[in-house]
């Protein structure tokens, strides 16, 4: 069914691909391996950094205790919740900057100051406000990823090509039409890739208030 050459080429892309996750899997060996020789050494401190083997013995004490899987659970259920309110809000703020410049323009500076702003410094305010618990935890990884998500998502809405958007308004198309028929799909791609950063945005905002 296939040429020779055809063959060769997909042969190829195969064993490049295999040398990719061959070389991945073993950085990943490497960096455990002198991790831990550094650990038996001494060289770093196991207090702050730990080692692979008390994070394997801290594991199986917590599955022999009945709490891993709990722990585990929470875990997913507070990134998952903070995951897909700050993408919903998040995405829903961009488009009102997108559809009102007024408000995009009055809203710029204070957004910038906002995605500057050290946000694990907010954790002590927030536990008072909302208390020592999910709720707090929840809050401060919907602070970190709802805020990258309007920028990102709003910086692919304003990059849409202009001369799409006048095509769509020679065509007397309404501005919900050329939101849902252009600006969304064009910025599907930069979206997905806000989705990306917006987990493990999330999971660190749980980390910093742990």
């Amino acid at each position: 069914m296939y040429s020779l050459e055809h063959k060769r080429y997909l042969n190829k892309i195969k064993k490049n691909n295999f040398w990719i996750r061959f070389t991945q899997i073993s950085i990943i060996i490497v960096f455990v391996l002198i991790w831990q020789f550094l650990a038996d050494k001494g060289l770093i401190n196991t207090f702050i950094s730990s080692s692979p083997k008390e994070v394997i013995n801290t594991i199986v004490d917590l599955h022999n205790s009945n709490n891993l899987y709990n722990h585990i659970w929470i875990t997913i259920y507070e990134t998952l919740i903070s995951f897909v309110l700050g993408t919903f809000i998040g995405i829903i703020i961009a488009t009102i900057l997108w559809w009102n410049k007024f408000i995009s323009k009055v809203l710029d500076p204070y957004l910038t100051i906002l995605n500057s702003l050290p946000k694990v410094a907010l954790g002590p305010i927030i536990i008072i406000w909302a208390g020592a618990g999910m709720k707090s935890i929840i809050i401060m990884a919907l602070l970190i990823s709802v805020i990258i998500t309007i920028i990102n998502a709003y910086q692919g809405f304003i990059e849409v090509d202009p001369i799409k958007i006048k095509l769509m308004k020679s065509f007397k198309a309404t501005k919900t039409q050329t939101y849902l028929k252009l600006i969304l799909p064009s910025t599907f791609p930069a979206i997905i890739s806000t989705l990306k950063i917006n987990i493990s945005m999330s999971l660190i905002g749980l980390n910093d208030m742990v």
